[in-house]
Formats: C-alpha cells, structure tokens, sequence
C-alpha cells in the first residue's frame, strides 16, 4: 500500500474529504514560496503615500501683443514622489506656471512647489515645496517609489488615479509597442510606451503615473480615447532625467546637431555611393557648434551607424530589448551630455570615423527657437510699429494649418537657417502697427524681416533698440530684407507717441531679456 492509501486508511471516511481539501490548499499556496523574495505590489492605500495632487495655474503671453498675458487657466495632475521632497510631472503641466501647488490626495494639506529642473523636449520635471517647512509636513509620512526596471512589450502596466472621494483606481494596460515618437513638442522624439487600456475620467488625469509590480515605471502625457492607447514616456527616460536632476545642475539630455533624409531612392543611393548591403541616412544639414560640426561631421555625409549599432536606409536600428527604434534614440536614450560617441560614416563614397562629444543644444541658441516658456517674449513698439522676434509659437499663431498659412519668408527662415549664418542671432520682424500719428500710411505693412535700421544691422532685439537709441537725426530708417524695401519714421512724432502709449497702459515698450 502506498505512503498516501495509507494515511487515508487511518482517517475515518467523513474525514477524508477535509484532509483531500486540506492536502489542496497546501499545493496551490506551496509555489508562493518560491517567490517570497519578489516584493508584492503595493496596496492601493499604501500607493496613496507615495504620490501627490499638482495644480498649475498658467498663464501664457499673447502673440499679437507681446506686452500682455492670455487669461490664466488651470490644469490638475497626479505625481509620483521620486525622492526625499521631490515629484516628477511632465513640463507640460508647468510650462509658464505662475503658481504651482501639492495637495495631499486627501485635500488636507498644501504646499506651494518650486521647479527643481525640467526637460521641455523630454516632457519632464522634477519639483521640490518652496518652503521647507511646509515642504516638510506635507511629505512626512510618504514614501518615494522605487523605479521599476525597463519594461518589456507584453507588460501589464497600471495608471493610478484617485478620485476626489480617495478611492484609488489602477487601471491594467498591455504595454504594445515601444517606439521613439514627439509628445508635448514637435520634432523633439524620445523613448515612449504605447499602453493599450480603457482609462476611466477621474481627478486629477491631466497627467498620471504608470506602475510596474507597483514601481515607478514611466507618466502618462497623452491618452486617445478613441483608440484607447496611453503614450507613456519610458522607465529609460524617466530614470535618466531622475539621476541627472539630482545633484541640482540639470545638463539635459543631448543632442548631435544633425538633420538628415532617408536613403530609400534607388538613384540618390548611386548618386551618394551606397552600396545595397549600406543602409545610412543622408545629412542634409549640419548646426553650427553642435557636437557633429565640431566633430567634423559635413553636409552631404552619410550616417551608416553609431558605436557600431548600424543604421538602416529609413534611420533605424536594432535595440537589443526594444527590437526596431529610430535612431535618435542612440543619443538621446542612451547617452549623456558630455559622452563621447563614434560616427561611422560615408563621404564620397569613402567610409570615415569621427568621435563626437555630446552636447546640449541651447534653444535660445536657435535662430527661430521651437519653444520659449518661461521668458517673456522679446518686442518693441516704436512710434506705433511693432517689432518682434520670430518663433515657432508666434508661427503657430497663424492657426492650424500654420506651415502653409504663415508667411513663406518666415518659414523658410526656420527651415533654412544657414542662410542668415553670421547675420543674425534672431529673426526680427515687423508684426504691425498701431494706428498712430507716426504710422500713417504704414498700417497695412507686416511681417517684413528686418535687416537695417539706420544703417546697423539688426541680429537680435538688443540690437534693434540700440539703433533706434543711437540714432539723434530727425528721422529713423528701417530697412526690409525683402527686397531691400525701406520705410521712415519721423523721429520727434514716434518719441511723442511713444509717451502717449506709455499713457494709455502700453508699457513697457520694449523688452529684450
């Protein structure tokens, strides 16, 4: 008889079903053993103390005049605590905040916050109380949450929400596809997970944190209701700004200074020497001080890979954990700034090395910035002509469908920076006027690119005002790139004029810092 007939031998029969459910329990728990050393997820009250509300009140200047502010509006968001007194959010949330705010997620305590560093191109920021002491009550009994390690396609990702009421709520997501895709800014492509789950409208979903076994694993920025797909910046990406936030001087993540075009075209692939085994893409512009044109890199080159990670005639490569990602990722997902970085290269036709050092590229540096939150615009209003500094809001202002409705001009500025190299730091254009004893006349001219201005050539802001300034005859001129065009503007009215807007509330009438 065996060991196991025998011990139901000795049960009396009525007994036999207890055991049998007793001997079923302990294989289903015995397993559980096993994994005693992977730590449980948290509970949804113990996740409750490891995350804060955020309210932002906004307020943006206003593009047609530069002078004032749109009305402010309010966004709310859920953030995850990432260390001792510090919160990461995206920088949508914060970009031209006029006041940020903890609130515990029960509504019992506040404390204003402060921004400790932020990344507009990665959709990041870190904030911190701006005062220690209330800083210190709101965080006493929380706790930071550990970030979770790279998530893998297939994933069950969570997104917290707490409801006004406190309920918690975590909705599972399949983690889809990882790719290299632009968020909160155009052009500007980072690490990001598409998370397929059907979020429910809660508190507080303006922006939320995304869990992994109950670890920090990226912030949700967008979700399509429609398709019902989550864009998560990603574990790599958030842990990298993390790190290089924390000891208080945020270098940012960096760039190569390259623009490129796919090599698909079977004749530009002859014409640029390729072989079919070569994939590469062509750079068709290379910035000036930017890591690849001190490296040497040339317009005209074609990239074939970094640090031996081939790139493909569309720009991608092989990720060794992500499968198929576009290239950028190999700077701004896997390096720092300051790294060194080996570019592989093909120039006519002959392959060529260059070490690159990364560095970060400064978008005040630009010649029409992509962004500006946070500074106030640069203008001057001079006898009733407006002047302004061209940037790709202000560009955006001109509607939806601004790349075909803005002026051609101002555009081919933006695409083509190279051809104002050495002339100008900053496109400065007249945007209008205001109708004025000095202005007759000129109230329909606009959006003409400044060159001159009593004979100075105009580069930036500072210069614009100081050739106005410098200028003691009785009249001021103002020339147009655009076909050398030149108007006059009589000094004595446009200074009169300028006293009277100052007057009827116009003020300041120029700013340039």
């Amino acid at each position: 008889m065996s060991h196991y007939n025998l011990i139901l031998s000795r049960f009396p029969r009525h007994h036999w079903f207890t055991l049998l459910l007793l001997l079923a329990l302990a294989a289903f728990q015995s397993p559980a053993k096993s994994a005693a050393s992977t730590p449980a997820a948290p509970a949804p009250g113990e996740v409750k103390a490891s995350v804060v509300r955020i309210n932002s009140t906004q307020q943006s200047w206003n593009p047609a005049q530069p002078w004032e502010k749109n009305p402010p509006n309010q966004r709310r968001a859920l953030a995850a605590i990432v260390g001792p007194q510090r919160v990461l959010t995206t920088s949508e949330l914060v970009a031209d905040a006029t006041y940020l705010e903890f609130e515990s997620p029960d509504g019992t305590h506040f404390a204003q916050a402060k921004v400790i560093a932020v990344d507009y191109e990665a959709d990041l920021a870190l904030l911190g109380p701006a005062d220690e002491k209330t800083g210190k009550l709101l965080f006493e009994k929380t706790t930071p949450l550990a970030i979770a390690a790279p998530s893998k396609i297939g994933n069950t990702l969570e997104m917290l929400q707490i409801e006004e009421n406190g309920q918690t709520l975590l909705t599972p997501g399949n983690l889809q596809t990882i790719d290299v895709t632009s968020n909160f800014l155009p052009g500007h492509g980072f690490l990001t997970y598409m998370v397929k789950a059907s979020m429910q409208s809660a508190a507080s979903s303006y922006s939320l944190p995304v869990l992994l076994d109950g670890k920090l694993a990226g912030v949700l920025i967008s979700y399509n209701s429609k398709d019902q797909i989550c864009d998560v910046v990603a574990t790599d990406i958030v842990s990298r700004f993390i790190q290089q936030s924390a000891n208080g001087a945020y270098a940012g993540f960096p760039s190569l200074g390259i623009s490129i075009a796919r090599t698909e075209d079977t004749s530009f692939r002859q014409w640029l020497k390729l072989t079919d085994d070569q994939g590469g893409i062509y750079i068709h512009n290379v910035r000036k001080g930017g890591a690849a044109g001190t490296a040497g890199v040339q317009k005209g080159d074609v990239l074939l890979a970094i640090d031996g990670h081939a790139i493909d005639r569309r720009g991608y490569y092989q990720h060794p954990g992500y499968g198929t990602l576009f290239w950028g990722n190999l700077i701004r997902g896997e390096k720092a700034t300051g790294d060194a970085v080996t570019l592989s290269l093909l120039r006519d036709g002959k392959p060529l090395e260059l070490k690159a050092i990364l560095t970060r590229e400064e978008e005040s540096s630009r010649l029409v910035p992509d962004y500006t939150f946070g500074k106030a615009p640069h203008f001057l209003v001079k006898g009733g002509l407006v002047f302004q500094e061209l940037t790709r809001p202000l560009l955006e202002s001109f509607g939806e469908n601004w790349q075909s409705r803005a002026p051609l001009n101002f555009l081919d500025a933006m695409a083509n920076p190279e051809k104002y190299e050495g002339k100008a730091d900053h496109i400065i254009f007249l945007s209008g006027s205001i109708p004025t004893p000095a202005t007759v006349g000129y109230e329909s001219l606009r959006n003409f690119i400044v060159s001159k201005v009593n004979g100075k050539e105009i580069k930036n802001m500072q210069g614009l005002i100081a050739a106005f300034k410098s200028n003691l005859g009785e009249r001021h001129s103002i020339q147009f790139a655009e076909d050398d065009f030149t108007i006059y503007l009589d000094a004595a009215a446009s200074n009169a004029v300028d006293t009277q807007l100052i007057e009827h509330g116009i003020s300041p009438l120029s700013r340039a810092e």
